[in-house]
């Protein structure tokens, strides 16, 4: 199978890279990026005599007969642009922006851009590879989950479709490297000013708050405004989500480790935790994995979830590949098992 990358000197695009060289069934037919007509390894210096091929720009129509799938790895505002491009034109798109993942009021409220139109939106179908599996697969465009809202979801889904938690008590504590924010030069993320540090940012009004209580309620339609409070942690990859959720029924840490077992049972990706054990974003670094660990406080009836995966990997690139190799009937772990890498 023929894919092509848009958006190849990003973070994310250089992960598609990483993962797509290595895989037994895709083949790297053409990358693309507004800047052109030079090799890749130029721009990523560490892909020198691993990776020479030349950035090219874009042009859908011919993307589209030489590839069977394209990763939009674009900044939002763009990649949008571009999967309107590929609408009726046979290849399937895999957005790893937040184009396609709102309705359009929604989206430009948070993401303060003009939205796609809602006729390409409607047809997207949200990535997340654990939960929608069978629809990824009867689809031509997904949309790819952010970061923040993968971890969260996954630690949050079992109990909120079980309904064994107060809708309105769910609360969100939320640590990300400093990769997530990508390449564009930012003060908060330069080596001054975040190593060393650790500092809250976009509070109440982080543009996945929406992502993640738009798939809650999915799930349970009585779930409530969530209290989502993101962090930016002096390392590179890395996520880790602490999510704080009041129990509506007396269950204690082991009765609900036997709910996330049994629901992630099938899911190679899912890694959860034996009891008193608890997840580290070095643990996932560089994997497609994503781990969580529970404890129930007796004393105040309240779960503590810990999520944690790699931004750009199971949070982008990785979660990507994974739902391409569900469009395509492959396993899904498909040049995907890496183990993390330690220390």
């Amino acid at each position: 199978m023929n894919v092509s990358i848009i958006g190849t000197t990003g973070y994310g695009g250089a992960e598609l890279l990483r993962i797509l060289h290595r895989h037994p069934e895709f083949k790297i037919q053409s990358i693309h990026s507004s800047k052109k007509d030079f090799p890749i390894w130029k721009e990523y210096p560490h892909l020198f005599e691993i990776i020479d091929d030349n950035l090219q720009n874009i042009n859908s129509s011919k993307i589209a007969e030489q590839s069977d799938i394209v990763f939009l790895a674009t900044p939002s505002g763009i990649s949008g642009q571009l999967a309107a491009e590929f609408e009726n034109k046979n290849i399937s798109v895999i957005d790893l922006s937040g184009d396609l993942r709102l309705p359009a009021v929604t989206y430009k409220k948070w993401y303060k851009h003009e939205p796609v139109n809602e006729s390409l939106s409607s047809k997207a179908v949200y990535g997340l590879s654990e939960w929608y599996k069978e629809e990824i697969k009867a689809s031509r465009l997904i949309a790819n989950p952010g970061c923040y809202p993968t971890a969260t979801l996954l630690g949050l889904a079992p109990v909120v479709k079980e309904k064994v938690i107060s809708p309105s008590s769910i609360i969100i504590d939320a640590k990300s490297g400093v990769s997530g924010a990508g390449r564009s030069l930012a003060r908060n993320t330069s080596f001054s000013e975040a190593n060393e540090n650790f500092r809250v940012y976009k509070v109440n009004e982080h543009q996945h708050t929406p992502e993640i209580e738009k798939q809650l309620s999915r799930w349970n339609n009585d779930i409530s405004p969530i209290t989502f409070t993101t962090h930016l942690l002096p390392i590179t990859r890395g996520i880790m989500i602490t999510a704080y959720v009041q129990l509506s029924e007396d269950l204690n840490t082991s009765q609900l480790l036997e709910l996330y077992q049994e629901t992630y049972r099938e899911n190679q990706f899912i890694r959860i935790r034996p009891e008193n054990t608890f997840p580290s974003v070095k643990e996932v670094a560089g994997s497609n994995y994503c781990d969580i660990g529970l404890h129930v406080d007796p004393r105040t009836g309240r779960l503590t979830i810990i999520s944690v995966i790699d931004n750009l990997m199971k949070g982008a690139a990785g979660q990507a590949v994974q739902n391409a190799n569900i469009i395509c009937g492959f396993e899904e772990t498909t040049g995907l098992d890496f183990i993390p890498m330690y220390p």
